[in-house]
């Protein structure tokens, strides 16, 4: 039941929609009505109620099987209370006896009462994981039944805050799960996959087709994984048991589309043909998974576990713009089921790339003439996710002359307005787990304003974080802060992780008025900024570096005084003033 107190919430309430997938579940309404607060009913049913597919967007073509009810609502109005009930059936679980369902206390908006039944036969104790709750659940048992109820009244909105850690002790939430093991999901899944990995004639000629010009027998594993990731085209199915059971190696060559699981029991079966251990492996992508909670609702996404002498890799099949070695970020760091063919599974975290390390730098090396404008070779290294991008952008999708022409021209004139590019290179070695190298000319770019005896030069890669002022002001406003302060978005907002060094030479007499060199550091990160001037040759340098964890609440202040810091920094280094000569 809810009040509508404001006219902006009339839209969001006076349309209603409740989706069901029609061959597991059942949707009931039982009611829907507004009322005013003295109990007037005002109506009693929606106006309009109808059941329609949901449609598969043809950018990112998604196959399920779902259906949803829409009702539309009339008399809804600032003052009165949509009051609704619905039903949800599971009347034929794809896992038997699993279920899992969460219940948000403080859901974002402030709540009068939540109360949370949970009504089981007396034999059934289902698996609890509570969250910052600040009351006790009242449990009855009766009739062979035991029902638990969560009952809290009056329950604040909780304001969101700048840079807020999603481990906190702010969010009251109640999670209920089924008593199963993690062991038992794996199980499961390997039950369902265990006849998919067959090999047919049809994928033996297709794999002879792909490793027939490879030299080695990394050669060959690259390239069945381009073949996957890039050849085999990604649809999401959910259709029957096609959300959790992967279609057959040979019927995904056949139709050449399938979805992460169906990617992964591809190359897993190819790679068993090549003599190589492969696991499927089961995860959350981006999300995060309550590990007290075994469910198979739990994951979202398949990805495959690669057995090589070094040691195990990791692989997202459906990440065509990742090189092999590499993990999306979404996957990093996640808790991760590696289930094998006998059902035997191993819990596990997938491995995260340290943000901490430098993954971009950028060498500008040019001169300037004496109306101020600048010519300069640069040149870009790039590894993690950042060489990754490049990597989707000139090797995978291997631009035309014409987008390489567009490409160029937004490189060149993000180095100085109106510079024109020339002699566009780069390397690619992320296949291997190195860097992405990009160089490139410079032309003609407008680099410093004249203004009588001195010029004003911009320094071309000085990410400067701004007026912090609206932010700081957020931040100060929500005093005593609640929630933790998550160290990693401090640090992008801060700039990223970076090293970029410009060596300018200046017309001859120019003497450049030299800012002092900046040097931060503390537990959000580090700014360093160096200027030179040796001869005519200008030189500038700037590195950051950011933190990752989480910081208590208390932290407010040093994370108010970091940002100020770095923004002063950068704001006073944004130019350098120079001294014109004869």
């Amino acid at each position: 039941m809810v009040q509508v107190l404001k006219e902006d919430a009339v839209e969001r309430w006076a349309e209603f929609s409740f989706s069901y997938e029609p061959r597991h579940e059942r949707l009931t309404v039982n009611w829907v009505r507004v009322v005013k607060p003295d109990g007037t009913v005002l109506s009693d049913k929606a106006g309009i109620a109808q059941d329609a597919d949901v449609p598969a967007p043809m950018n990112d073509p998604v196959y399920v099987e779902q259906k949803v009810r829409r009702m539309s609502l009339a008399n809804v109005r600032p003052g009165t209370l949509v009051d609704y009930s619905y039903t949800v059936e599971e009347l034929k679980p794809f896992r038997t006896g699993d279920f899992f369902a969460p219940w948000r206390v403080n859901p974002g908006t402030l709540v009068r009462r939540s109360r949370l039944m949970l009504d089981t036969p007396a034999s059934l104790v289902p698996r609890v994981a509570e969250r910052n709750l600040n009351f006790k659940p009242v449990t009855v048992v009766a009739n062979g039944r035991r029902v638990v109820t969560w009952a809290a009244q009056d329950v604040p909105r909780i304001e969101p805050e700048p840079f807020a850690s999603d481990s906190n002790g702010v969010d009251m939430r109640i999670d209920v799960g089924a008593p199963a093991a993690w062991r038992e999901i794996g199980a499961w899944y390997a039950g369902l996959a265990r006849d998919r990995y067959a090999m047919t004639p049809a994928l033996e000629r297709k794999l002879a087709s792909l490793v027939a010009g490879a030299r080695t027998l990394d050669d060959s594993i690259k390239a069945v994984h381009r073949y996957v990731t890039r050849d085999v085209r990604y649809v999401a199915i959910s259709l029957r048991m096609g959300g959790y059971q992967p279609h057959a190696a040979a019927e995904v060559v056949a139709t050449g589309y399938g979805d992460c699981k169906d990617k992964a029991t591809l190359f897993i079966a190819l790679m068993k043909r090549m003599g190589i251990t492969a696991f499927p492996v089961l995860l959350s992508a981006g999300g995060s998974v309550e590990r007290a909670l075994p469910t198979i609702s739990a994951f979202n996404h398949a990805i495959a576990a690669v057995e090589r002498p070094a040691g195990r890799l990791f692989v997202d099949l459906t990440a065509s713009d990742v090189p092999w070695g590499s993990l999306p970020e979404p996957d990093q760091g996640q808790f991760v089921l590696v289930i094998r063919p006998d059902g035997r599974t191993e819990e596990t975290i997938t491995p995260e790339s340290d943000r901490s390390e430098i993954h971009n730098r950028v060498t500008i090396a040019g001169s300037l003439d004496t109306a101020g404008f600048a010519g300069a070779r640069v040149d870009m290294i790039m590894d993690g996710a950042l060489g990754d991008a490049y990597h989707s952008i000139l090797v995978n999708s291997q631009p035309d002359s014409t987008s390489l022409a567009q490409f160029l021209r937004r490189l060149a004139s993000g180095i100085y307005p109106e510079s024109e590019g020339d002699s566009l290179q780069f390397s690619d070695e992320t296949d291997r787990g190195g860097e992405f190298r990009i160089g490139f000319l410079a032309r003609s770019g407008r680099a410093a304003q004249l203004a009588g005896p001195v010029a004003v030069l911009a320094l071309p890669f000085l990410r400067r974080l701004g007026d912090v002022k609206p932010l700081v002001a957020e931040l100060q406003a929500h005093r005593p802060r609640r929630f933790p302060i998550d160290v990693a978005e401090v640090a992008g907002a801060s700039g990223g992780n970076g090293e970029s060094r410009l060596q300018l030479e200046l017309p001859e007499g120019w003497q450049a008025e030299l800012p002092k060199n900046v040097a931060l550091s503390g537990a959000f990160g580090e700014v360093n900024l160096t200027y030179a001037q040796t001869g005519r040759v200008l030189t500038v340098t700037e590195r950051r570096v950011g933190r990752r964890g989480v910081l208590p609440p208390e932290r407010l202040d040093d994370l108010v005084a970091w940002l100020e810091q770095v923004s002063a920094a950068t704001r006073e280094s944004a130019s350098i003033v120079l001294r014109r000569g004869p």
